[in-house]
């Protein structure tokens, strides 16, 4: 029977990310907060108000800001750089692959409004290529968690890491559903359900949808194992090849781009260690588009239904 997640409420991911950095801040005096002039928009607000002696506003001067935290971690400091995701990557990449990665300095990147459902502002600020990026740099870490609690966590994990690391978030009001009294553990993959016919492994916003996907599923008769892989890279080899050599069948679902993001990088390992057909549920060499982030999100085919869908083609090929 498969464990039905019941929501205790709905909240945006960037928020879950502001109460962990206000919370990581009261246990740490070393941590510092800088932002590109979207302080209210990222909820860094509180963190500013808590510790006004700690937080810098860069202004719209995002290469600046990343040059000012790898200067604070080679003080010592745990800088966390923020603003939306396509300026904290994409606008950057070469100050953080000089200054952060190469260097492999102590500055977390926070990135709020990734992928499509940032919305209204269309394709110019909806960037769905952002853990391509990121994944690609030595020493970075990647992290994508699917709700506000596990945000929170998250964000305080992150903390506690020696080194570089991207951690994405997003603005859309979403469920609730995972415990408030977790704790996050970088590169540890969390089994959501227990299933023998596919493997699902899904991150961010995606999750909910793939619990959703496998509840009807299991209508069907059709049990599926959902994974959530918060943590991009380093991947949780252990716990993915164990599900596919019981599975044998494998669906990815993600909000980025199939280029670079997670199915890329569990199809790389499927690859090398274990063989299984694969589909991915994920934007399709395309940019965004202005809208409502659900109307996004169908229009791109990031939802349940897709996930269903892909599902069933994997089985035909796994039973041919």
């Amino acid at each position: 029977m498969t464990k039905k997640y019941i929501p205790t409420g709905n909240k945006d991911t960037r928020s879950g990310f502001g109460a962990g950095l206000l919370e990581a801040g009261k246990l740490n005096s070393n941590i510092m907060g800088l932002c590109a002039d979207l302080t209210d928009s990222v909820k860094m607000g509180d963190f500013a108000k808590a510790f006004p002696d700690r937080f810098i506003q860069c202004g719209i001067s995002e290469m600046n800001m990343i040059g000012v935290a790898a200067g604070l971690a080679l003080s010592g400091k745990i800088p966390v750089a923020s603003t939306f995701a396509m300026f904290a990557t994409g606008h950057v990449y070469d100050q953080i692959r000089q200054s952060v990665a190469y260097s492999n300095h102590n500055v977390k990147i926070c990135a709020s409004h990734a992928g499509i459902t940032l919305g209204e502002d269309g394709a110019t600020h909806q960037i769905m290529e952002d853990i391509g990026l990121m994944k690609m740099l030595p020493n970075m870490v990647v992290i994508n968690p699917c709700d506000y609690n596990q945000t929170k966590a998250a964000t305080m994990a992150v903390m506690e890491y020696v080194g570089p690391v991207y951690l994405r978030f997003g603005r859309p009001v979403v469920p609730v559903f995972t415990p408030d009294d977790q704790v996050f553990k970088i590169g540890t993959a969390i089994k959501m359900i227990e299933g023998s016919d596919v493997s699902i492994f899904v991150t961010g916003h995606l999750v909910w949808e793939a619990l959703q996907a496998a509840e009807k599923l299991e209508t069907e008769g059709i049990h599926i194992e959902v994974i959530n892989i918060h943590t991009i890279k380093p991947l949780d080899v252990v716990a993915i090849l164990k599900s596919v050599v019981k599975t044998r069948a494998v669906v990815t679902a993600e909000e980025h781009m199939r280029n670079g993001g997670l199915g890329d990088s569990i199809a790389q390992l499927l690859a090398l260690e274990q063989l299984a057909p694969i589909e991915m549920v994920a934007v399709d060499d395309k940019f965004g588009e202005s809208g409502k982030p659900k109307e996004l999100m169908d229009v791109y085919g990031l939802n349940a239904e897709n996930i269903i869908a892909a599902t069933k083609r994997v089985l035909k090929r796994k039973n041919k």
